[in-house]
């Protein structure tokens, strides 16, 4: 059998740590386990990735890459109904149901990594100029900067609520009503 080629390399990496991920903090996984996990020698791991935190970053561009472009590309078709409230519900439901990979970034910035840490406030910025220019596009009765952060915070919040399982909170409940009270109240 054939050595994998070095992009599909990356990807195994990329894979194995994501679920080692599912079920581990990144603080007790091991570059080894994820090595092994890969199917992969240490060696050839340290030659694509020198640590944990580099691994999280291809993790973290995947993932948030991904948002970025589905949203452009949502925003961007004429056939689809993009208006403000429906807006609103495409970022909630978006945000909250890719968020498991962002727990693992909160806790390690949290915990003083300072690189995971500006790397994140770096793609908060760029999310919410993003946001904030759609909305522009769409009303001027809102202030677009404002409405951007507050949808930023919004989904932070509902991601970590519908972790801790709050059962006094059902999100895609609290989604329908925000995207209702904005069509009504709002626009």
């Amino acid at each position: 059998m054939a050595a994998p080629r070095k992009e599909n390399v990356k990807d195994l990496i990329i894979e194995a740590t994501e679920e080692l991920l599912r079920t581990k903090k990144l603080s007790d996984i091991s570059l080894s386990e994820i090595a092994r996990f890969a199917g992969i020698s240490k060696g050839t791991l340290y030659y694509h990735y020198k640590t944990k935190t580099d691994i999280l970053f291809d993790i973290t561009d995947k993932y948030l890459d991904r948002q970025y472009n589905d949203l452009i590309e949502w925003t961007g078709d004429a056939s689809k109904d993009t208006s403000m409230h429906r807006l609103v519900k495409y970022i909630l439901e978006r945000d909250i149901s890719t968020a498991g990979m962002r727990l693992h970034l909160f806790y390690d910035a949290m915990l003083g990594n300072e690189a995971i840490r500006k790397k994140l406030l770096n793609r908060y910025s760029e999310f919410a100029s993003v946001i904030s220019e759609k909305i522009r596009e769409r009303t001027d009765r809102v202030p677009a900067d404002y409405c951007a952060w507050l949808l930023l915070l919004l989904s932070d919040g509902l991601f970590i609520h519908q972790t801790l399982g709050n059962e006094e909170l059902d999100p895609a409940k609290f989604i329908r009503q925000s995207e209702q009270f904005i069509q009504e109240e709002f626009l």
